[in-house]
């Protein structure tokens, strides 16, 4: 059995857009690739995050908030780090080869009626959906023994 390759997903929260990564890449390549997601503070995941990835057919109603502290221990062959404010605070990891940022901004921090609300999260949604699959095209070590892991 081939080992998994570990990817972190890091964001402020862990309460939106790392908890929309984890449930992208378990859907997507769960086979090949573990998916960790931690916040520098973590919260319980948005319900608004849980309803537009439902609308999609991933069901993330079981990730429990995790803090990158909780991650530090662990070796993780992929970093990908969703930011605003998480740039300029997000840990070093000195052992992971490949650090990806993703200027992606919180959901959660949009204003408006509950519509524009939802509107801007299925908007960060599609963008990490885009995000995971171009990180799976690339990261794939050979794409012919492998299924097609993703249709854009």
């Amino acid at each position: 059995m081939r080992k998994k390759t570990r990817i972190l997903f890091l964001s402020t929260g862990n309460c939106t857009r790392g908890a929309m990564a984890e449930g992208f890449l378990k859907t997507l390549a769960g086979e090949y690739f573990q998916g960790v997601s931690a916040g520098i503070h973590a919260s319980d995941v948005h319900p608004m995050a849980i309803d537009v990835m439902d609308e999609v057919g991933i069901d993330i109603t079981d990730q429990r908030p995790k803090t990158v502290t909780e991650s530090l221990r662990d070796h993780f062959g992929h970093v990908m780090i969703f930011y605003d404010p998480t740039k300029e605070r997000s840990p070093i990891f000195p052992f992971t080869p490949h650090l990806l940022r993703c200027g992606i901004p919180d959901p959660a921090a949009a204003e408006g009626s509950a519509a524009e609300k939802a509107e801007a999260f299925r908007y960060v949604r599609d963008e990490i959906r885009v995000r995971i699959a171009d990180f799976l095209n690339e990261a794939t070590p050979s794409r012919q023994e492998q299924p097609a892991l993703v249709a854009a």
